[in-house]
């Protein structure tokens, strides 16, 4: 194992790796990477909480659930999705539930995101975002969310593709009555 970057946001590690069947592959680079978080925040109108944000990544903005990382050692996934939501939107839910964890990217990451649900998000605060971030946050009636989504008039990042289907899980277990009223 040889590390050719590292540092607060990520690690670049190189590794040799013997896979089941005897074939070597060296280097086999995988990137570390923290917790991530994120929140499906809905309001008492039935909203979707959104932020848009520049993203270099694919140099443009982009339409995504807030979310960020544990901002220190020890700092549990809830606390910080509850502080990313509060920093990125001015948004705070005295409800929430855990919709569960899902590995980012298996071929190459070695962390998970884990997606909360906020029940009957309102605004509290103006957004603090981190000093890199410029954000706009957007508040879309459930319903027009969906349509949206499945006509492709909206594309958020998979991972929060990935939230929604665990939200879709976790409302039909539950029965929760808000969800329920939103065709779950």
């Amino acid at each position: 194992t040889k590390y050719s970057s590292r540092d607060r946001w990520l690690a670049v590690r190189s590794d040799t790796v013997r896979v089941p069947n005897g074939t070597i592959l060296a280097p086999y680079h995988t990137i570390e990477f923290p917790e991530w978080v994120c929140a499906v925040a809905l309001t008492p109108t039935d909203e979707i909480v959104l932020i848009e944000e520049y993203r270099h990544g694919i140099a443009r903005p982009s339409m995504e659930l807030p979310c960020g990382t544990p901002d220190h050692e020890g700092e549990d996934v809830l606390t910080a999705t509850k502080r990313e939501l509060l920093e990125e939107t001015g948004f705070a839910a005295d409800e929430w539930h855990a919709l569960g964890s899902s590995s980012a990217n298996t071929a190459r990451q070695n962390n998970r995101v884990h997606a909360f649900l906020a029940v009957d998000a309102r605004k509290v605060a103006d957004p603090h975002p981190d000093p890199g971030e410029v954000i706009r946050t957007h508040l879309i009636p459930w319903d027009r969310f969906v349509d949206d989504l499945a006509q492709g008039r909206l594309e958020i990042p998979g991972l929060h593709l990935a939230a929604l289907w665990q939200l879709r899980v976790f409302a039909r277990r539950s029965q929760h009555p808000r969800l329920r009223a939103l065709g779950f």
